[in-house]
């Protein structure tokens, strides 16, 4: 019942639900882990790693509550040095139901092509499958074959368009990890690389089993995974700078400009003028998951509202399609005197009508630490230019490789008062808006963050670079 009242957005009743199944049960270590889960979405993040930690301490394999854990501490609480030491920790919980790395490997160690193995469970209408879809059309066959091990069921339109870029398309859900390994290795696998990280449906513990010479973290995580079989972590220079290197049991390997790319959206929208030109007044908004939307940025976002006189701040989730949800939120901003009449609260809509919010929004605020990816791109791509805070570590440091690599580098904040200052100075400027607004879709496609066949040209360098510094070491040995 909890899952289903949490998979609805009603979360208090999910985490009654929870509550008592642990009561009936206090060794539920699944109940205990996913209890975490609703607490982390209502944003109560100290009671949320309580329960994960208590999963943990009832059985410590349970690999899904580390994973939730780390989730959790990358995102909302982190410290590099503990957070380590809790990777190393998964790790450790992985290694025991490892029973023999494999050390040979039958891959052609001088091939005309990569075999370059992807496992994932969001082969689908995601953010990873949006990041992927342009970009695969872009990588030259005769230079790289795909392997798609999937690691969830379900598939969709963009499973569809995407399956025929693959030369190979082998299901792993209902696969142990050893047999899972086993198949990977028999196909000969040059390069596996991981899209999930810890979030839902990863088949990390897999990746212990080293069925590849050489394993890469990449695209759908944003911090280390712990797993020591994995060799590197594919970031940029702007997400993973090397003085960052001790965040991560991965070796960084940056590619030149952007470590990710979005597929330009399949549907005919126009970009419309600017809203403040006919309204009056500046509409701030942001359409990520209220997760994100910690006490900090409400506060942040009440100053900006406090400062900016008359402005609105729209937004729009999911979550907000609940009476209770809603409420809370406009709880959240009146103990910093936000009136009700200054928010526009939306849930969610198909994905077109989605898009065409943003027509309705002269300047996005991107949450922090857990900042836009998926939404801050779509949002570009729509005209509306999106503020972000600089960070501390690869999640917080997303928004700000989005920015460099769409020329908009001016729109990152160094600290909460410049978040702020940049606010008043972009929305007191309309002519300036309006025009940008009016240039960015232009601009877009020949910019690294949309350009697939660029990027797909610097995945490739990275691979066969990456292989051929694997075979001067085994010939070194």
């Amino acid at each position: 019942m909890g899952n289903a009242l949490r998979d609805l957005g009603r979360l208090e009743g999910a985490e009654a639900s929870y509550r008592q199944a642990i009561s009936l049960k206090p060794g539920f270590v699944e109940a205990h882990s996913n209890l975490g889960n609703a607490l982390r979405d209502l944003g109560r993040f100290e009671e949320a790693e309580a329960s994960y930690r208590q999963a943990i301490s009832l059985r410590p394999d349970f690999v899904k509550a580390h994973s939730n854990l780390l989730f959790l501490q990358s995102s909302y609480s982190f410290d590099s040095a503990l957070h380590l030491k809790e990777a190393l920790s998964y790790a450790n919980a992985i290694s025991k139901n490892v029973s023999s790395r494999f050390a040979e490997w039958s891959c052609v160690k001088k091939p005309q092509r990569l075999r370059i193995g992807l496992v994932s469970g969001d082969f689908k209408n995601h953010p990873v499958g949006y990041f992927l879809e342009s970009f695969l059309t872009q990588l030259n066959p005769s230079s790289v074959e795909l392997f798609a091990y999937p690691t969830h069921f379900i598939e969709d339109e963009l499973t569809t368009r995407i399956k025929p870029r693959f030369a190979s398309w082998t299901p792993l859900f209902n696969k142990s990890d050893k047999a899972a390994a086993q198949l990977i290795h028999n196909d000969g696998v040059h390069i596996l690389i991981d899209l999930s990280g810890h979030t839902a449906n990863n088949r990390l513990p897999i990746f212990a089993w080293k069925p590849a010479p050489i394993q890469i973290s990449w695209l759908g995580y944003w911090a280390t995974t712990g797993v020591l079989e994995i060799d590197y972590l594919l970031g940029d220079p702007h997400v993973t700078p090397y003085d960052e290197a001790n965040h991560f049991t991965e070796k960084i390997w940056q590619l030149p400009e952007i470590s990710l790319c979005l597929t330009e959206p399949n549907v005919t929208l126009e970009v419309k003028p600017l809203p403040a030109l006919s309204t009056g007044t500046i509409t701030f908004g942001c359409f990520n998951n209220l997760a994100k939307m910690t006490d900090e940025v409400v506060a942040l976002r009440a100053k900006v509202l406090k400062a900016a006189a008359g402005s609105k701040l729209f937004l729009k989730a999911k979550q907000l399609g609940i009476a209770s949800r809603r409420d809370a939120v406009l709880e959240k901003f009146s103990r910093h005197g936000i009136t009700a009449d200054r928010l526009i609260l939306e849930g969610s809509s198909p994905w077109a009508e989605y898009l065409a919010s943003y027509n309705r929004m002269d300047i996005a605020l991107s949450p922090f630490p857990y900042g836009g990816v998926t939404t801050s791109a779509e949002g570009l791509w729509m005209g509306v230019p999106v503020l972000t805070k600089r960070g501390d570590r690869f999640l917080s440091h997303v928004g700000e490789t989005i920015a460099h690599n769409v020329g908009l580098s001016g729109w990152i904040a160094a600290d909460e008062d410049e978040y702020v200052a940049k606010a008043i100075a972009f929305s007191s400027d309309l002519e300036g808006l309006a025009k940008l607004r009016a240039s960015l879709r232009g601009q877009l496609p020949s910019s690294p963050l949309f350009n697939s066949s660029r990027f797909a040209n610097h995945f490739e360098k990275a691979v066969w670079s990456m292989w051929e510094l694997w075979r001067e070491e085994k010939i070194a040995l």
